[in-house]
């Protein structure tokens, strides 16, 4: 605050867009036409201690962590069959848990196919799309992440059924995160 107003300390974090203007309870933000500097991403990452370094991943999303191996991940979009699959593990999460868990990507993705899906909210089974996906492809090992709520057990009932289906024997881990993210 500068003479009872809100002074931006780096004007390189600013947008331009204007949504804090509504916001201000003191109505201590306000705009000064002027030319002002380019909004700069790249300086408010580094502010934010998250690095800029990026990977392109096939189809030429961009990753910050280069996790994520692929693009669809929900279960009802990817292919049954597909390259990024062979020899690789494949996580099979619960839609919420990524979002539950600051070091998911870390944590879980990370050298693995990732298909995620939510049992309550899908009106499909996944049973039958993953004993496809297991059955055609060079999976080492099958990972199941859900929330501690009910809802999330028909993720691993589908995941264990898949593997049964399709005739492999792989390994399958299961991984419940609490609501805090925590790892039961």
């Amino acid at each position: 605050m500068v003479n009872g107003k809100a002074a931006l300390t780096r004007e390189d974090f600013c947008d331009g867009l204007g949504d804090c203007l509504p916001a201000c309870p003191t109505g201590a933000i306000t705009f000064e036409m002027r030319e002002a500097p380019a909004y700069d991403e790249k300086a408010v990452e580094e502010a934010k201690g998250i690095p800029m370094a990026v990977a392109k991943g096939p189809g030429g999303f961009t990753s910050k962590d280069g996790a994520l191996a692929q693009w669809p991940v929900q279960i009802r979009l990817i292919p049954t069959k597909a390259p990024y699959y062979d020899g690789k593990g494949l996580l099979i999460a619960a839609d919420c848990a990524a979002y539950a868990s600051g070091s998911f990507h870390d944590m879980f993705m990370k050298g693995r196919t990732t298909v995620i899906g939510c049992p309550k909210l899908d009106p499909v089974d996944y049973t039958e799309k993953l004993a496809a996906i297991i059955s055609s492809n060079d999976i080492t090992d099958v990972t199941v992440v859900g929330m501690e709520v009910p809802c999330c057990s028909g993720l691993t009932k589908a995941a264990e059924s898949a593997v049964k289906m399709s005739g492999k024997n792989i390994p399958i881990k299961k991984v419940t995160l609490s609501s805090r993210g925590g790892v039961l």
